[in-house]
């Protein structure tokens, strides 16, 4: 497969920026956790306007709707498009992979699953199962991971998924996690050319630098879970997305940013402070 190439604005530093987790409905008053989701996810979209981060591309990390619904994700398309970001998705245990390869093709909304970006290739797997919460890298997306990493054994890469390649520390929801995770790890491990691994799913916040690679998870652009739970916990934090900056060094620096609530109120936010117990449902 040959990589889609995109021209960076500077050709020191490539500019990525991750959101993850949205959980979009069909019908736009519908919530999660009480919650509405789209109104969370316009909120995380007019934070990362108004901060004003230059960017090469958007990575969405899966689960991007809660119901597989042709409607959940024309509105992403549309917002998207208004954002006028080159967008770049994989699924989560949530989405409908056929609906959304037909809404989420066409203008800033690209397909592709692997990127060349500068001197990086940013590459994006399906991590997914069908019909199960949890997630594997199966054979075949092993076997392209490791052609793309050989192929361009020159050029820095970024490997993106949706399920945790890491444990998050909550056991009820790492038990819902990557199914063979050791599998991908050992690959990763053949190729020195690998520099961050990036990943949704837990909707929490996590980074973890180990033998030169930095792994990191995001927090949903909706609910967040309570980290460190054993069992299901909603959290306190406020809906998230991260920014990535990837040097022609290797070296990656990033931060995770989360909406004001003062400047962007929503109703159905957990109050701070308080985590709210519910059923874990198919997370």
């Amino acid at each position: 497969m040959t990589p889609h190439q995109i021209e960076p604005v500077n050709n020191d530093v490539v500019h990525l920026l991750q959101i993850t987790d949205s959980h979009i409905f069909a019908d736009p008053a519908a919530c999660l956790w009480d919650m509405n989701t789209r109104q969370s996810f316009a909120a995380v979209c007019k934070q990362v306007l108004v901060n004003k981060h230059p960017a090469d591309a958007l990575l969405a990390t899966g689960d991007l709707s809660q119901d597989g619904s042709a409607e959940s994700y024309q509105y992403l398309a549309d917002y998207f498009e208004r954002m006028e970001i080159p967008t770049f998705w994989i699924p989560g245990n949530h989405d409908d992979p056929r609906i959304m390869g037909e809404y989420l093709n066409s203008g800033q909304v690209n397909p592709a699953k692997r990127l060349l970006i500068g001197n990086w290739q940013i590459i994006l797997l399906d991590s997914t199962i069908d019909g199960e919460v949890c997630g594997r890298v199966s054979e075949a997306q092993l076997a392209f991971l490791d052609s793309a990493l050989a192929q361009l054994a020159d050029e820095h890469a970024l490997v993106c998924l949706h399920h945790q390649a890491l444990p998050s520390g909550s056991l009820w929801i790492d038990q819902k996690g990557l199914k063979d995770s050791a599998r991908l790890k050992n690959l990763l491990a053949c190729h020195d050319n690998v520099r961050g691994v990036l990943w949704g799913h837990v909707h929490q916040e996590s980074h973890t630098s180990i033998d030169g690679v930095e792994w990191m998870s995001t927090p949903s652009s909706c609910v967040q879970f309570k980290p460190g739970a054993e069992e299901f916990c909603i959290g306190s934090e406020r809906p998230g997305y991260r920014r990535l900056s990837l040097f022609a060094d290797g070296h990656i620096e990033t931060q995770v940013h989360r909406i004001d609530n003062s400047n962007s109120p929503l109703a159905g936010l957990p109050d701070q402070g308080h985590a709210q117990r519910g059923p874990v449902g198919n997370d």
